[in-house]
């Protein structure tokens, strides 16, 4: 199973739409049953200085984690920047799934990195970020990590992406991936 992670709790996100789009690319390119799971839909009744006391995640954590992380074989996450690095979200979300079932949720696992951002780096930094937390938790890294800038240049504002030079590089990411 391939989990996409929309890696923000902003409602409305650049980053669901480009989560939106590789969900379709990928049930299009593979047979592997494909998730979708946007942060920006998640219950947040889980973030308590509990949280990370054994036996101290919520119901609907541990489902999500159950649903989405624990049967999947890779993850992509499409990672808007902010401040010049990861939401806060995602990285409280990897914390907190890090408390149970820490190695059978993460390591040995394989995952691609897409960072997105109205400037013109692309969250570079942000997947620099992300790579060194995946790493510490055990899932390998696809070098291939895809920077997509400006990004309102290159939507319609209603989710498509509209320009051909960056559906040829995600597509050519997506195969990578596959392989991978």
């Amino acid at each position: 199973m391939i989990t996409i992670v929309s890696s923000t709790n902003r409602k409305q996100s650049e980053a669901l739409q480009f989560a939106r789009h590789y969900e379709q690319r990928l049930r299009e390119k593979t047979d592997q049953e494909v998730k979708l799971l946007a942060l920006e839909n998640i219950p947040h009744d889980w973030f308590h200085p509990d949280m990370y006391a054994k036996g101290g995640q919520s119901e609907s954590l541990s489902a999500l984690q159950d649903e989405y992380l624990l049967p999947a074989e890779k993850f992509v996450f499409i990672i808007p920047e902010y401040n010049g690095g990861v939401p806060g979200a995602l990285k409280l979300f990897i914390d907190g799934c890090s408390v149970r079932a820490y190695k059978p949720t993460f390591k040995g696992k394989k995952a691609a990195l897409v960072g997105i951002a109205t400037g013109r780096a692309g969250n570079l930094r942000g997947m620099d970020h992300m790579t060194d937390i995946l790493h510490h938790v055990g899932t390998v890294v696809l070098p291939n990590k895809l920077p997509i800038s400006s990004i309102e240049r290159i939507t319609d504002g209603d989710g498509q992406i509209l320009d051909v030079p960056t559906l040829r590089v995600i597509d050519a990411q997506i195969e990578e991936f596959l392989n991978f």
